[in-house]
This record gives structure tokens, sequence and C-alpha cells, in this order.
């Protein structure tokens, strides 16, 4: 079993997680096409290709107020403006 979009990439709710579904349905089928006689070295390159892409997002400041030390507060300031805690 293979995931994308929303369901292989934890995601803020900034719109982005369904263009990441377009860009893995993308890769993934660019995966299979490289590989058509072979599903599981397609899948292993797609997936590959999502972990790299998706440890270079986990560095965005967004996850940091997502699951920081203050989770959920700063996600909540985040949606409604509020100061957050200190």
């Amino acid at each position: 079993m293979t995931l994308l979009g929303d369901a292989a990439h934890l995601m803020p709710p900034n719109g982005e997680g369904a263009n990441l579904a377009m860009q893995d349905g993308a890769e993934l089928g660019q995966a299979i096409v490289a590989h058509p006689d072979d599903m599981e070295a397609a899948l292993a390159a797609y997936e590959q290709n999502m972990f790299t892409r998706a440890a270079a997002d986990a560095d965005d400041d967004t996850y940091q107020v997502m699951f920081g030390d203050d989770a959920p507060h700063g996600m909540v300031a985040m949606l409604t403006g509020a100061e957050r805690p200190s």
C-alpha cells in the first residue's frame, strides 16, 4: 500500500494538501511509466521522492506551530489571530 495527498502528508490547513495530492499523483504516474514491469520498484521510487520532499517540508515553521511545545495553543492562535502564550 502507498499513500498520496493528504493521507501521506501531515499538512496545516492552508490549502497545500490538494496541491500535494496532484503532485503525488503525477509523480506516482511518472514512477509507474519509468518501471512499467515492476510495480514494487515504481512504488519505491515514488515513495523515496515523497519522503525526501516531506522531510524538507518538515522544517517549515508551521509544523512547529502545530506540534511544538505549546500545541495546540499555537495552532489556535494562528487560526484566530490571538496572541500565542508565552
